[in-house]
């Protein structure tokens, strides 16, 4: 009975000194696979301040516990010196950070860390969309209720066919399937309010590239009728002539991320609203190709004011 309870007492001391040890094999010191609840427990643990990154001295600790634990010997995290952890963060940072902010996301710590398949497919590593409008489209399909929020039945409906379309749902029970819809709603609702707005949907399904962060439009170079077409194109997907419908809210949905970290519905409808007003004269509801134009030149001189002067 005696040896049982020093047996967990150690293990409750070597959590506290390195959380990471207790995702290892004690043999081979290879990381286990992780549960769903598991990988949340471990974003939870790094990412002490909730701000939805792992940076600063939040990543130094990962790091070196990260390394320390697969040590076979029981050193501490303290035993990574400073100059092997700057090392070691520029390798870790080279290979994960793929967006090159200098701090790891829900995202890029996914692909570091062994999980389980079938919740690994639910982060879309290789199939991100092509742009916001499909996102808009994907939102209005699964925002059944229309209230502007994906609530939790209707996240789980779409994890539920995200695993059909990778013809996984059959080695996921329903069991599962809740556990993976709340642990998606743990990690992704930033404001804990148990369901997903705009925004932190857009963190779980993401666009390859908001066309107009590119530097073109920043103010370094004039506006050409090429950026113009090829803008006009990438939003207007029907090619009727004109940016319309769940275009046009894709189109403001990258526009507003210009300006605004976290959104919902009502913030989208409100600047579909505010842009409408100035640049739709003839009020149709729809942008067209001169008056994409006159709100690309608005963007340009204004990135060109806000840069500071060489």
């Amino acid at each position: 009975m005696t040896s049982q309870a020093d047996h967990q007492k150690r293990l409750n001391l070597e959590r506290a000194t390195n959380f990471m040890r207790q995702y290892r094999d004690p043999n081979s010191r290879e990381l286990k696979k992780l549960s769903a609840n598991q990988f949340m427990e471990v974003w939870s643990h790094y990412d002490k301040d909730g701000n939805g990154y792992i940076e600063g001295t939040e990543l130094d600790g990962f790091l070196r516990e990260f390394v320390s634990s697969a040590n076979a010997t029981d050193i501490g995290p303290e035993a990574v010196s400073d100059d092997m952890l700057i090392e070691l963060k520029a390798c870790f940072m080279e290979a994960y950070d793929d967006n090159q902010d200098g701090k790891i996301d829900i995202r890029e710590l996914a692909q570091l860390l062994p999980m389980e398949e079938n919740f690994l497919l639910l982060f879309r590593f290789d199939n991100p969309l092509e742009s916001s409008v499909e996102f808009m489209k994907i939102w209005r399909e699964y925002d059944t209720d229309g209230s502007g929020y994906i609530e939790a039945d209707e996240l789980k409906n779409f994890l539920r066919d995200l695993l059909k379309e990778a013809k996984k749902i059959n080695d996921v029970s329903e069991d599962k399937l809740i556990e993976y819809t709340d642990t998606m709603l743990q990690v992704f609702d930033a404001n804990k309010d148990g369901r997903l707005q705009l925004s932190e949907m857009a963190k779980l399904l993401p666009v390859k590239e908001n066309f107009l962060c590119r530097q073109v439009f920043k103010g370094a170079t004039k506006l050409t009728k090429d950026d113009i077409e090829r803008v006009f194109a990438l939003y207007d997907r029907d090619n009727n002539g004109t940016i319309e419908n769940e275009e046009l809210r894709g189109f403001l949905k990258d526009l507003l991320e210009l300006v605004k970290k976290d959104y919902d519905a009502q913030d989208l409808r409100d600047f579909e609203e505010t842009i409408l007003r100035g640049v739709d004269y003839n009020q149709d509801g729809k942008i067209n190709k001169k008056e994409l134009t006159m709100i690309l030149l608005a963007i340009a001189k204004h990135n060109q004011e806000e840069e500071p002067a060489a």
